[in-house]
């Protein structure tokens, strides 16, 4: 068997010039790197880097315990990078854009829409030179549309998308996700959209432009409930944990804290009913089948509520995984991260650092699980332009040759 550092990650040999920042495009090449791709993360000398350096609180501290440009932000979506310090406003930083541009397969952008038309490092520009180039441009809104030119954060993403008057209590206020999940969900989008692109390119030599903004990607992973509305014309409501289309599904109380139920056929909320000490419930007309939970979950949810409102949470979860119903319970973040099921997937990774206080940080493991290209880590997210000179002496050393 081959020794895993021995082996060659699934995009190794490929090159993607980074001019992103924040979360959206850094997600995306974050996963480009761990798949073996050498990633150039091009960052801005007049503001000292990417935005995210500065998300405090939380810093990875040097070895005099001060903190560094190495935010927690930072370093959730920028390992296997190198950074670079370059001015793209200068003559001299768009030559050598243009030179690293010359020897990628990839470039991904996400400035505002022909924000870099003025550089001559546009889509256009760039694949008119190279026509066998993948150009990702990501946006708020989009290369198009009458919002074209207004500016993308998460939080407008996913006011804008929708998604926030889903979440939340049925009589709250809406309520973002707790993680910029339209920025990650877009640099997802983004990663499928390379790797299709690169194939396409592979096949024909045939380079393109993709277009994407945080808005239409959050529009996109509406999924059910986005079908909800266009079948039935009903506008979607919040609904809390529960869930639109499926009953029981939701977080309930027990005699000593909260655990989930998520009953998703006939068969198993007939267990279910048996393990909370309710089989007449299983047997009423108005319960047996989905559809009926759905229409009468106002009167079948109080009633499970007050069963299971007396049970302890491990007695109740012992109970369900016994009789084959699926349940959980509500983990914070550390009770997830120390999990066993955790440690055994080794869903957190300790990087080597030397210049940080522990000679390591601590990042959240590629999902993943490759059998003949495992993911590596080989880079930890970078200090700001650390790695300026080492590849500047590369185009120095291509045009003395």
């Amino acid at each position: 068997m081959t020794d895993a550092s021995e082996q060659r990650g699934a995009l190794d040999g490929l090159f993607v010039l980074d001019l992103s920042r924040i979360l959206a495009g850094p997600t995306a090449t974050q996963l480009l790197g761990d798949m073996g791709a050498t990633v150039i993360k091009v960052e801005n000398p007049k503001t000292g880097g990417d935005d995210t350096r500065g998300w405090g609180p939380n810093y990875a501290k040097d070895n005099d315990g001060q903190p560094t440009d190495l935010s927690a932000y930072f370093m959730s979506a920028n390992r296997n990078k190198q950074s670079i310090a370059v001015d793209l406003s200068s003559p001299e930083g768009q030559d050598t854009i243009r030179k690293l541009a010359a020897r990628a397969d990839v470039v991904i952008e996400n400035y505002k829409p022909g924000g870099l038309e003025k550089y001559g490092l546009d889509h256009a520009t760039l694949l008119a030179a190279h026509p066998g180039l993948v150009y990702c441009s990501i946006s708020g809104f989009g290369q198009t549309g009458p919002n074209r030119d207004q500016p993308g954060y998460d939080l407008m993403a996913q006011g804008y998308g929708g998604i926030m008057s889903l979440t939340g209590a049925p009589e709250g206020a809406p309520m973002k996700v707790g993680v910029g999940i339209a920025d990650v969900m877009c640099g997802m989008y983004a990663t499928i959209g390379i790797l299709a692109a690169l194939r396409h390119r592979d096949a024909t030599g045939e380079g393109q432009h993709i277009d994407l903004s945080l808005v239409d990607a959050q529009m996109a992973w509406l999924i059910n409930e986005g079908c909800n509305y266009l079948t039935s014309g009903n506008i979607p409501e919040r609904r809390g944990n529960a869930h639109p289309n499926i009953v029981p599904y939701d977080a309930f109380e027990c005699s000593d804290g909260h655990l989930l139920v998520a009953v998703g056929n006939d068969s198993q909320f007939a267990r279910f009913c048996d393990v909370i000490g309710a089989p007449e419930l299983a047997a009423d007309t108005r319960y047996v089948t989905n559809l009926g939970r759905i229409e009468n979950r106002e009167t079948l949810i109080p009633q499970l509520a007050a069963r299971i409102r007396t049970m302890p949470k491990a007695d109740l979860l012992a109970k369900l995984h016994s009789a084959k119903v699926p349940g959980g319970p509500i983990h914070d973040v550390a009770e997830a991260l120390g999990s066993d099921q955790a440690q055994a997937r080794g869903t957190v990774v300790e990087v080597p650092r030397g210049d940080v206080a522990e000679g390591h940080v601590r990042l959240l493991a590629n999902p993943l699980k490759f059998s003949r290209t495992p993911v590596q880590y080989r880079r930890p997210p970078p200090r700001f332009g650390q790695d300026t000179d080492a590849v500047l002496d590369t185009l120095r050393d291509e045009n003395s040759g």
